[in-house]
């Protein structure tokens, strides 16, 4: 099996939620599901509001289903949503 490399943007409920605590929860999360690597990237939406790009390595043919549930279970988010899954190469 190989690695892939998946982006998700996790988009919280409003713009004053602590994003150093929803990046903690988003990392314990992949972690425990087996993702590695995993970093983030702010991404403006409108009017102070900030999606939470997270990219981590996850293994090829793995569920990835699982660890999209659950952070949408973290405590102010509001949606979860893949937007890239590519195969790394090296």
């Amino acid at each position: 099996m190989g690695t892939v490399s998946v982006k998700m943007k996790v988009l919280p409920e409003s713009p004053d939620v602590d994003f150093k605590q929803l990046k903690e929860n988003v990392k314990q999360i992949v972690e425990i599901k087996g993702g590695t690597n995993c970093h983030f990237e702010e991404e403006p939406i409108a009017f102070g509001l900030k999606a939470l790009i997270t990219i981590f390595d996850w293994t090829e043919g793995s569920e990835i289903e699982a660890v999209e549930e659950a952070i949408g279970t973290i405590k102010n988010v509001n949606s979860v949503q893949m937007i890239d899954m590519r195969r790394a190469i090296g």
